[in-house]
């Protein structure tokens, strides 16, 4: 099966064989005879079974052959996403379809001034894909409408649910044109979502693939039993020590910081994702974990879902989920689009009848197995070590004082994930604007074949100061001081914010 053969323009098949997408997933081939074609379709699958190319080939082969114009602030395309960052996700996925096709696109979310989204979209657009909240806020503004609409995609609707966005969603859903195609993408008809399909969709066509209870044969899942909360903090920073991507989630937003920030001192770099950052924060980390600047995220649910970053081989649950469905999606971050991934669940003594049973209604068969840090088992997962990341301290001026040529402005960052250009390596910062209350990670690091500079802390002792810049570290408030480390032990840090820069080759292992 092809794509051509499912009904897929010829310019569209072009871009993606240029991203090197040849043959069409399960979920493809099941509804895009059916989408090209008009129909409504409700399609029901798991995230990674590939739904976003499932919905975004019909919307923009079926915009851009139909005898709709472009006008401002009246969107002919409309798809509902429940987080900001699949809202994103999914207008990168249109995009290159988009442009082959001459279409524009727009996002539309909270979190972020609505000026530009405005502009945006008085400037007309042809596909909008927005969150339902920031959506009503701009309806209620009358700064757009909703009747030129031609097709709408409801995605995730079964996380939308979740969340509470349902009641949004139909003010929304019923402010489109009656005659338009629908199509609605979930893993699940919970919560009201089988109601959705019964107003919305007219005479649905169902098709249903991998959905959230189906096995992935790709994913391994290990219940890794440790005796105490120290034994915990060990197994986990080993875990996470690896070179490949990996993504750890915890209960609690402030948890998900603090483990960030304590694998950072600890010599491997990781930014944290929750609810607590801003927007441009959760694009900066987000970009970083991505694009492989660091390898590690900590996160809450916030990225259970819909967050699609390929090549994540290991997903480890920290605090257990409190039910099924959460440990699915959590899950679900791994062993995506045909690739393996391992799931480990760290459980302490008192968690075991509650992973017992969520691992029972979750339908994974998982023996725990006792381990403690250098475990076969922990080696195993980790695989190859990653090398080595030292603290040192960052210069980042007060608001109204000078600052050093070249450095970036405190709470800002360079070309999207914030690189900028340091001395002879290449500098990463992902930190958030601290004076508007953004809880990022606070971490900046640097990499460089050079080795450590002098000073700098030895393996595994993360209690040392870092190395120190060319002139010193600064002074709370003040201009550098001449010479010296920073004052204070730990990973120095200031308004937040950590460096850390690459040290020898030599892996954190024997420290």
């Amino acid at each position: 099966m092809t794509f051509s053969s499912l009904g897929v323009p010829s310019s569209l098949v072009a871009v993606l064989t240029a991203q090197g997408i040849e043959s069409p997933f399960p979920i493809q081939t099941a509804t895009l005879p059916d989408t090209m074609a008009g129909r409504d379709v409700l399609g029901r699958g798991r995230t990674g079974s590939g739904k976003t190319l499932a919905f975004s080939l019909p919307m923009v082969a079926r915009l851009a052959a139909s005898t709709g114009a472009r006008r401002p602030a009246r969107p002919r395309g409309l798809i509902l996403a429940p987080t900001r960052e699949l809202a994103t996700q999914i207008a990168a996925t249109l995009e290159p379809l988009a442009k082959a096709e001459r279409l524009s696109i727009t996002t539309v979310f909270g979190g972020v001034s609505q000026g530009r989204q405005v502009s945006a979209l008085n400037g007309g657009v042809d596909i909008l894909v927005a969150c339902p909240g920031r959506l009503e806020d701009l309806l209620k503004q009358r700064v757009l409408s909703l009747d030129g609409v031609e097709i709408t995609v409801l995605d995730e609707a079964d996380h939308m649910a979740d969340l509470g966005f349902l009641p949004g969603v139909k003010r929304i859903m019923d402010k489109t044109p009656a005659r338009g195609q629908r199509m609605l993408f979930s893993a699940t008809l919970d919560n009201g979502v089988d109601q959705l399909v019964k107003r919305y969709l007219d005479n649905p066509l169902t098709h249903s693939v991998d959905s959230a209870e189906s096995p992935v044969v790709q994913m391994t899942h290990h219940v890794l039993a440790v005796a105490d909360a120290e034994t915990k903090r060990l197994v986990v920073n080993e875990l996470a020590s690896g070179t490949g991507r990996r993504l750890l989630f915890m209960r609690t937003k402030h948890q998900a910081k603090k483990l960030a920030k304590q694998l950072t001192a600890a010599g491997i770099p990781a930014v944290d994702l929750h609810g607590n950052l801003s927007q441009p924060a959760r694009e900066r980390n987000l970009a970083a974990f991505t694009c492989g600047d660091v390898k590690v995220l900590v996160a809450t649910d916030i990225a259970a879902r819909g967050i699609h970053v390929d090549n994540v081989e290991l997903v480890v649950h920290v605090d257990p989920p409190a039910e099924h469905k959460a440990y699915l999606h959590r899950s679900g971050r791994t062993a995506r689009a045909g690739s393996a991934g391992d799931v480990v669940t760290v459980m302490l003594p008192e968690q075991a009848g509650d992973v017992r049973t969520l691992t029972r209604q979750a339908k994974i068969d998982v023996r725990p197995q006792q381990v403690r840090p250098g475990s076969r088992v922990v080696a195993e997962l980790v695989g190859e070590v990653a090398a080595y990341v030292t603290p040192a301290a960052v210069v980042e001026p007060e608001q109204g004082r000078g600052r050093r040529p070249g450095a970036p402005r405190s709470g800002s960052s360079r070309a999207g994930a914030g690189r900028s250009s340091q001395g002879s390596g290449r500098a990463t910062s992902v930190r958030g604007n601290d004076r508007t209350g953004a809880a990022t990670s606070g971490v900046a690091w640097s990499s460089s074949s050079s080795g450590s500079a002098s000073g700098a802390p030895r393996a595994g002792d993360a209690s040392r100061t870092g190395a120190p810049r060319t002139g010193g570290a600064p002074r709370t408030g003040g201009a550098p001081r001449s010479g010296g480390a920073p004052r204070g032990g730990g990973a120095p840090q200031r308004n937040g914010v950590v460096e850390m820069s690459r040290g020898s080759s030599a892996g954190r292992r024997g420290r």
